[in-house]
């Protein structure tokens, strides 16, 4: 999960440093701490350009991954992209409340408190709004107005920048935000921890701050595994994450999440959502396809901005990318697939800079559609007045006997498919041993999967013309089980004909003839099917519908392939692995996990489908 955000701020901050020392010859740097309403004092870092002949646009950032370098030390380059720095801005960089050199103590997704009734109810709103007034008021040459760009972390704290927005903030761009860790973020899927990321992330992110240094020192734990699957399988339940030689309860975000496993208070309280009404400031909303942290962020939040701001300039930007890619130099290929130009660089300098430019500066023109998305399987960048497009159809893709799949509703009276569910025997999410998670995953090669036991597969016939899928996905399952819970991963994965030649770069080894490549998948807690506040027991062996949405794809299977679902019931160690009993997860022990029967049943009585959205 958010060790991904690690890695892509090292991966920035080492870029910064190696492309010379432009910043430091063409800006000023000021180290200071503002003062929030509350007394507590935040620290900021501040660059403003050397020619002081004209006037700036602020643009910021809110961070708690460190505002550094501090002091007298200097990137070679601020801001969000080169070209936004060359053309010239007041650049902030602040640590978040209770992070790195700012003081109070910080919470996981600050809740937003909605009516405040004094200088003691603060939340990231209210820390923004104090920052930009001193800034406006603090910092010459200014222009009086003021932009906020974030990616992950720092996109949730520019999405709450916008509640009760300051006059001053006149653009923002969250960017890949975390958004709702219950049901789609980050921390879980539909009810479903995301173990793999969220222990390797709160080991780094979890550790104590050196009172002396006002740095992380050392993480919690050793995370260098060779074998993850093997790690936390052999680690046996959640309970234990918090022995001695892990957490060892030292995480106070780590037993947050433990301690809420239902859609309660702690997680309606972080779901930003619900307090986007009213706003008035431009927005561009920012997001990758490929991006296995906050995919859901981006489009969600975009979501509700339209829905309840609907007066507003609300922009969304989906492109190829990982989490966090479009701030890379350069990003033409993933995986397997090969994109035909610089997709990143296009968004810098046509999206971003552009956006930042014509609503700051009044400079230039910023012409983009509600929508504009980068189709895979086509390459090509589309642009739509809505999102998912007015001409998008839902159409049931059935699941049939003989493992086919097709738009034509079952007619058979009794049909079914079933396996054997295992939870210590997982099904791996990759075919690999590997010491972290795999990024490529996400479009990664499925044929494993499709010979094993406890994986159902079924596919249409060769497709005789394109079908371009352009908005959300959504399972529509009826299934029985011998026990009281199970998870459902559903995979939308498009096939590749025979003859498929692969890459230039590919290994040797590589055979992309019937590549299964993953177009889509998620993955959904049974007992959460009826809603996520109450989880109900399944009662064995009852015929139930699971219904749930899985995020949104702008894909084209093309002629010639096949278009394929799979459905299994673990998917690890990306997702903890469910005791298939009806229980709390977190407080279950290792011989709580019971291997049982799940049936999918497709039939006239019981039609079991996918339900996609097809471009007319």
């Amino acid at each position: 999960m958010k060790f991904l955000k690690l890695c892509l701020l090292i991966l920035i901050s080492n870029n910064l440093f190696a492309q010379g020392n432009y910043a430091k010859e063409h800006y000023n740097k000021l180290d200071t701490l503002i003062t929030m309403r509350d007394g507590i004092k935040l620290y900021t870092v501040i660059y403003t350009p050397k020619d002081d002949t004209k006037k700036y646009p602020i643009l910021m950032e809110r961070t708690p991954y460190s505002a550094a370098p501090y002091g007298n030390n200097f990137p070679s380059s601020v801001g969000p992209n080169d070209s936004l720095m060359k053309d010239g801005y007041i650049f902030v960089n602040q640590d978040v409340r209770g992070r790195y050199r700012s003081e109070g103590i910080n919470e996981e997704m600050t809740p937003h408190i909605d009516n405040k009734k004094s200088n003691k109810d603060i939340d990231e709103s209210s820390d923004c709004y104090d920052a930009i007034d001193w800034l406006i008021k603090n910092i010459p040459n200014n222009n009086g107005r003021v932009g906020i760009a974030g990616i992950s972390y720092p996109g949730f704290y520019a999405t709450a920048s916008l509640p009760g927005a300051h006059p001053a903030l006149k653009a923002v761009s969250p960017q890949a935000p975390v958004t709702d860790e219950f049901i789609g973020d980050d921390a879980n899927h539909n009810g479903v921890f995301f173990l793999m990321d969220n222990f390797s992330f709160m080991g780094y992110f979890g550790m104590e701050l050196n009172p002396k240094t006002k740095n992380y020192d050392k993480p919690l734990f050793n995370t260098n595994f060779k074998d993850v699957y093997k790690f936390y399988l052999d680690m046996k339940t959640i309970a234990a994450t918090n022995s001695e030689q892990y957490f060892n309860r030292k995480s106070k975000i780590w037993n947050e999440y433990l301690a809420n496993d239902t859609y309660n208070n702690y997680w309606k309280a972080r779901n930003i959502r619900t307090h986007l009404k009213n706003i008035t400031v431009p927005t561009m909303v920012v997001g990758g396809w490929f991006d296995a942290e906050d995919l859901f962020g981006a489009l969600r939040t975009y979501e509700t901005l339209e829905k309840e701001n609907k007066s507003n300039k609300n922009f969304l930007v989906m492109g190829p990318w990982t989490h966090g890619a479009w701030a890379r130099d350069s990003w033409g290929a993933f995986g397997t697939h090969q994109f035909g130009s610089n997709t990143s660089k296009y968004f810098q300098d046509s999206m971003e800079t552009s956006f930042f430019n014509f609503y700051l500066k009044d400079k230039g023109t910023f012409n983009n559609t509600k929508a504009t998305i980068f189709e895979t399987g086509t390459n090509v960048w589309k642009s739509y007045s809505t999102w998912p497009p007015a001409n998008s159809t839902n159409t049931n893709y059935y699941l049939q006997a003989n493992e086919k799949l097709s738009t034509a509703k079952p007619t058979e009276k009794v049909s079914v498919s079933e396996y054997i569910s295992d939870p210590n025997k997982p099904v791996p999410y990759v075919n690999w041993v590997l010491p972290r998670r795999y990024d490529e995953y996400m479009v990664d090669d499925q044929r494993f999967a499709s010979q094993r036991p406890d994986v159902i597969t079924f596919e249409t016939e060769v497709l005789a013309s394109d079908v371009t899928l352009s908005g959300a996905i959504i399972a529509d399952l009826f299934v029985s089980i011998t026990g009281t819970d199970a998870d459902f991963v559903v995979k939308l994965i498009d096939v590749l004909p025979d003859n498929t030649t692969k890459p230039k770069d590919a290994p040797k080894w590589l055979n992309m003839g019937g590549y299964q490549r993953l177009v889509r998948a998620d993955i959904m807690r049974g007992k959460f099917r009826n809603g996520f506040e109450k989880p109900e027991a399944f009662v064995p062996n009852k015929v139930e519908k699971v219904n749930f949405k899985i995020n949104d794809v702008a894909h084209c299977f093309l002629k010639g392939h096949k278009i394929m679902v799979q459905i299994q019931s673990s998917w690890f160690p990306l997702a903890d692995r469910n005791p298939q009993q009806f229980m709390s997860i977190p407080k279950a022990n290792a011989a709580d996990f019971k291997k049982i029967n799940i049936k999918v049943y497709h039939s006239n009585m019981y039609p079991s489908s996918i339900v996609l959205p097809v471009l007319k």
